[in-house]
């Protein structure tokens, strides 16, 4: 089946666009809330927007920390395309509480509907990627990732603008907010209602609804496959490396390239258009054991890229004290063609997405098809949840290297060297490739 083919599938595109809808409903509403926040924070409570933010940010993960085990054990008891459509539905409900959140103006009440958000997407995330194998085949499973992997950053990037653009259009912007996030929850839960029946994989399984013992549980799990421990610290490090940088780039572009938030989104736009092209290339590959090749160049590439992007960047600055430019004014994003070394920057950030999708599509593969069906919802669970630790640890590192007075690009060569470092570390102690070869049973 081609691309073009599995997008028009009933077993691939309802699930497709119930993803891709729901990404881009908690983007808008986040970055509403975080500009909200940034900017009129002060009439609502003494908090500032610069401990708000944070805080906020914290409510929205926290969820995944202690619902995704729950979650993974209700996607493999249950049927799934009927849990996805009550798990919508859900989405739907919270959305019309946001939408009195805003007209009350309670940023309290606002941020308490964030993490409501986050129970929703974290209820959502096992079954979303464990549905996938009950329907495709190897080649199709690919290629679905490959699409999941590009419509889950273009709907990041696309809710984060909208969501931006929107909230500040004279008094009205509220009322725009809440229409875009209850409309789209609703075509989110009319998507899911194409969604083909996956019988359960485990009718028998006893729901634990100690959440904390479950986790627990969850997570010694995949510490009894080698290859499924591997594979999920594998993800996880990706999610930290995304994370570092999406956070770093407003900064960096403000401090390094001079650029103002036009210049923010288009780096945001060509790091996501990067990710997606790469996660489409890992698509094509016929079987996940031709696809594994792709882990390797996209550790590489991420590494290259970022060294490379480290070494444009003091190489400008170096070009702005040599010429002794003085800037009145933040630059428009036009304006970042008009020098070789900031062109040269668009490129680094291209590929190092580009790298980061030829190396996550095959993980997630892995995972959705070495573990077993009986377990699997649960073993994605338990990958949700370290990827939640691993973006927490990956904000924590950042705010202790700026507070040290590290400089912003200065962090893109340490991820360079320790991706390197980190990946191949993984790969010698879980011996991944080798061990896909073995365990996969559609080798």
């Amino acid at each position: 089946m081609n691309f073009g083919k599995l997008m028009v599938s009933k077993f691939f595109a309802p699930i497709f666009w119930t993803q891709f809808l729901g990404a881009f409903n908690d983007n808008v509403y986040k970055n509403a809330l975080i500009i909200l926040i940034t900017f009129q924070a002060a009439h609502y409570t003494q908090i500032s927007a610069q401990l708000l933010i944070p805080i906020s940010m914290g409510i929205f993960i926290l969820p995944f920390f202690l619902f995704s085990a729950l979650a993974g054990q209700l996607a493999d008891k249950y049927e799934k395309s009927k849990l996805i459509r009550s798990i919508k539905f859900l989405e739907v409900n919270i959305m019309l509480l946001a939408t009195l959140g805003f007209y009350l103006e309670s940023i309290w009440f606002l941020i308490s509907i964030l993490f409501l958000m986050g129970c929703q997407s974290a209820l959502f995330g096992p079954v979303k990627y464990s549905i996938l194998p009950q329907h495709l085949n190897e080649e199709n499973l690919l290629k679905a990732n490959g699409f999941f992997g590009m419509g889950t950053f273009m709907a990041i990037l696309l809710g984060t603008i909208v969501g931006g653009i929107l909230v500040i259009i004279n008094n009205n912007g509220i009322y725009y907010i809440s229409f875009i996030v209850v409309s789209v929850a609703l075509l989110g839960w009319l998507s899911s209602q194409k969604i083909p029946l996956a019988l359960s994989a485990n009718q028998n399984l006893k729901i634990n609804w100690n959440i904390f013992l479950e986790s627990r549980d969850i997570l010694s799990l995949i510490t009894k496959k080698r290859l499924l421990l591997g594979t999920v610290l594998s993800i996880s490090w990706f999610w930290f490396l995304g994370a570092t940088i999406l956070t770093i780039i407003p900064g960096y572009t403000k401090d390094i390239l001079h650029g103002n938030e036009q210049v923010v989104t288009l780096l945001l736009a060509i790091f996501s258009i990067g990710i997606g092209t790469g996660a489409i290339i890992v698509g094509k590959s016929k079987t996940l054991k031709k696809s594994i090749k792709w882990i390797g160049i996209g550790t590489i590439g991420i590494s290259v890229f970022a060294a490379h992007l480290y070494w444009n960047s003091v190489q400008l600055e170096s070009q702005t004290l040599l010429l002794n430019l003085e800037l009145k004014e933040l630059l428009d994003w036009h304006l970042m063609f008009n020098n070789s070394l900031k062109f040269q920057i668009l490129f680094d950030v291209l590929f190092l997405g580009m790298s980061g999708g030829f190396y996550i599509v095959p993980l997630y593969v892995i995972l959705q098809q070495c573990s077993d069906i009986k377990t699997r919802s649960r073993t994605i669970a338990a990958n949700n949840i370290l990827n939640a630790f691993f973006m927490v640890c990956s904000a924590i590192a950042t705010l202790l290297l700026l507070d040290n007075g590290v400089a912003i690009y200065s962090i893109f060569f340490l991820l360079a060297i320790s991706n390197l470092f980190i990946v191949g570390l993984f790969f010698y102690i879980f011996r991944i490739v080798q061990l896909v070869e073995i365990s996969s049973p559609l080798m």
